[in-house]
């Protein structure tokens, strides 16, 4: 068997990696690099052949763009395979996000049920990770095994995960591709927070505000609307949730995660949703999520009684209605785009509004030492670098690494 790393050597974002084993081809994700100017053809890997042997899969580790933007570049017919609330997920949010849709026919992951496709066996083990439905991967073929971490982290919700593979590791590992987002972020601690964490400052910051507690964090982010919803019950707030994160929800599917109709939950549908969704043509979804719909007004007569998971396109409306007096803006989202210049046109409408930010936040990837655990608890043969922007601090985790270019061909 042989690899090759498309791209994700030496980046974060836009991963691609393709096996080859017989003369047959598997991709690992396709994703689009994060700093994208659009959504083209020419974004796909300049070293990722598409015209010749068609793959026989491409195999989604979790339903992030920038792990599987790029699919709907891919010829018709080859198979997509992935988790299945993770293809609900990619199809709730396209005709919100803009995304185009891709053909997602396919075999589907399930955790710890080897699948087979062509010369190779691939073996998904479910993993903690800010993205709902993510998935670690053993791909093994002509008697080597190539583990491919994906993203994850170990102070999520599903922290259990990490403890579980690590407890009974598989072996032999001849190569681990693991992700390295955290290395070089030079944070002030190396152990991130826990969500749990987060939870009692949230329902701290709910308790000591007296207007609209507006937390700005991913619908995708499914740990973190948990978290908002058990701090928002804990603090006597109603979490408010939009249409694009009552479908995200839905599509997840779990029994545990708050739906549209759940007792502490409201759907606030902002104008520019609604043209969305007059656009769209997504009458059917409102129907299905509107039996605790808000308005405008009940927001402004009593805001301290609510918790919103904000996105910008609420501001001009809680601005018109008037809810903003006493209100707490928390920014929970990676710092990076806060910094890109992403957010000014927000930032200017916060210092006009005279709403200060705090920042409640931990990252939806492994901290160093869990990375460390993560690669001496499957002791492979090699630890190749990807999903980094320092690959070189990779010898710092483990002593036996092997770093390999983007496009680079080598023996698993």
């Amino acid at each position: 068997m042989h690899a090759c790393i498309h791209r994700g050597a030496t980046q974060i974002g836009g991963s691609c990696v393709e096996l080859e084993h017989e003369g047959q081809r598997l991709i690992i994700d396709l994703g689009l690099p994060l700093d994208a100017p659009d959504n083209s053809r020419e974004r796909l890997p300049a070293s990722l052949d598409l015209n010749g042997l068609a793959p026989c899969a491409v195999v989604v580790s979790h339903p992030h763009q920038d792990h599987y933007g790029l699919l709907h570049h891919l010829p018709s017919g080859i198979p997509v395979v992935m988790g299945k609330a993770a293809r609900r997920i990619v199809q709730a949010a396209a005709p919100f996000t803009g995304q185009v849709l891709p053909g997602l026919e396919g075999p589907e992951l399930v955790d710890r049920v080897p699948l087979q496709v062509g010369p190779f066996r691939i073996t998904p083990f479910l993993v903690d990770h800010s993205a709902y439905d993510a998935y670690a991967l053993m791909v093994e073929a002509g008697g080597r095994r190539i583990f491919y971490s994906g993203d994850f982290r170990g102070h999520g919700r599903k922290s259990a995960l990490l403890d579980r593979l690590l407890a009974a590791p598989p072996s032999p590992i001849h190569a681990l591709l693991m992700e390295g987002t955290s290395l070089g972020r030079n944070e002030e601690s190396p152990a991130y927070p826990t969500e749990s964490e987060l939870e009692a400052e949230l329902t701290t910051c709910c308790r000591d505000t007296a207007g609209l507690v507006m937390v700005h964090a991913s619908a995708q982010n499914i740990d973190r609307v948990v978290t908002l919803f058990r701090a928002a019950k804990k603090s006597g707030r109603t979490l408010v949730i939009d249409l694009y994160a009552a479908a995200i929800l839905e599509a997840a599917g779990g029994k545990r995660l708050p739906q549209s109709d759940w007792e502490g939950v409201a759907l606030y549908v902002p104008f520019r949703q609604r043209l969305q969704i007059k656009r769209q043509g997504c009458f059917d979804l409102l129907a299905r999520h509107q039996s605790k719909r808000i308005y405008a007004e009940a927001l402004a007569a009593d805001p301290g009684r609510y918790a919103l998971l904000f996105r910008p396109l609420h501001s001009n409306d809680l601005e018109r209605a008037a809810c903003l007096k006493g209100a707490a803006y928390v920014y929970s989202q990676w710092q990076g785009y806060w910094e890109s210049g992403s957010y000014d046109d927000l930032k200017n409408w916060l210092e006009a509004q005279g709403i200060p930010r705090h920042s409640i936040h931990t990252s939806g990837h492994a901290d160093v030492p869990t990375l460390r655990r993560f690669v001496t608890g499957l002791a492979p043969e090699r630890l190749v670098p990807i999903h980094s922007f320092n690959p070189q601090e990779f010898s710092g985790l483990y002593d036996k690494v092997e770093w390999h270019a983007d496009g680079e061909r080598w023996a698993v």
